[in-house]
């Protein structure tokens, strides 16, 4: 079995499509087609199903997609051994995370580790959406669920809490809800409900049944700035919220609390680079755990 063959159809298969494969591959449409046909004839099995929207795989490509990534997983293994990664912390680890914890409390902080290993180099694409580290959209995941499919390695780095904000300028000129539902009563600001990533990110029926969001932003970070703009009331991550002298927290409702897991796939574990910003975001969190809470 030919490795390229391997490493071809593990680009389509994460891909969902040849095109798109050998976009990323950097190889023409034909040669992707013609290498995974040459797989599919080795293994004597039809890998994948083409359709119009792309390439889908067949139960045996399901079966033999388990076997490549663990393949993959060992040439990896291999590579860093024989190329002497574990005594260099160098080449380039890609982070996907929430933008809230990615923008307001990663990226002032990555430039520490950049500064220690000068051949490591960090991308930090923070932005609201989810990634899929099987299909290498991202090395190192920051999520707000523990992941219970694939082969991933999770561990939690830390509780947070969510809580209800106003500006001051608002509460002078609207004045202070005494109870949930005094809200009603008030502008609120929230999340775009059909974009939200994750059922644990829908959390604002904890705060009330009837939150109506009359300004709704699918950003946390653009929640907070409408808020401090006097948009409205809204429900704003604490430890971004806290920075901010005029924010007011307002008490009518117990804190939400909600976790960040630290994910990524289980073939890159070997890889140097990747453990070491694991353990520098870990040790990041540790030592700011009480400005979570």
């Amino acid at each position: 079995m030919n490795w390229d063959d391997v490493r071809i159809f593990l680009a389509v298969a994460r891909a969902g499509q040849i095109l798109g494969a050998a976009k990323r591959l950097g190889l023409n449409h034909a040669t992707v087609s013609r290498r995974v046909a040459a797989l599919e004839e080795s293994l004597n099995a039809r890998l994948f199903r083409r359709l119009t929207t792309g390439s889908e795989l067949t139960p045996a490509g399901e079966h033999f997609l388990a076997v490549a990534e663990r393949m993959e997983g060992d040439m990896i293994a291999a590579r860093a051994e024989i190329a002497g990664e574990g005594n260099d912390v160098s080449g380039t680890v890609r982070i996907g995370a929430p933008d809230g914890f990615g923008v307001a409390y990663l990226a002032p902080r990555l430039g520490e580790l950049t500064q220690k290993h000068p051949t490591l180099s960090v991308q930090l694409v923070p932005v609201p959406r989810s990634f899929s580290l099987s299909r290498r959209e991202a090395d190192i995941a920051i999520t707000v669920e523990r992941p219970t499919e694939g082969r991933l390695v999770a561990a939690k780095l830390v509780d947070y809490t969510l809580g209800l904000y106003a500006s001051k300028a608002y509460l002078d000129a609207q004045g202070v809800p005494a109870t949930i539902d005094d809200l009603g009563k008030h502008r609120l600001v929230g999340y775009v409900g059909d974009l939200v990533i994750s059922p644990s990110l829908d959390y604002a029926t904890e705060i009330s049944p009837r939150w109506n969001a009359g300004f709704q932003i699918s950003s946390a970070l653009g929640q907070t700035a409408a808020v401090r703009s006097g948009a409205g009331i809204g429900i704003l991550h604490t430890f971004i919220a806290k920075s901010f002298d005029d924010l007011v927290p307002l008490a009518i409702a117990p804190p939400i609390r909600r976790a960040y897991w630290l994910v990524y796939h289980e073939s890159v574990r070997p890889l140097r680079r990747v453990q070491a910003v694991s353990a520098f975001i870990a040790g990041l969190v540790e030592k700011d755990r009480a400005s979570f809470a």
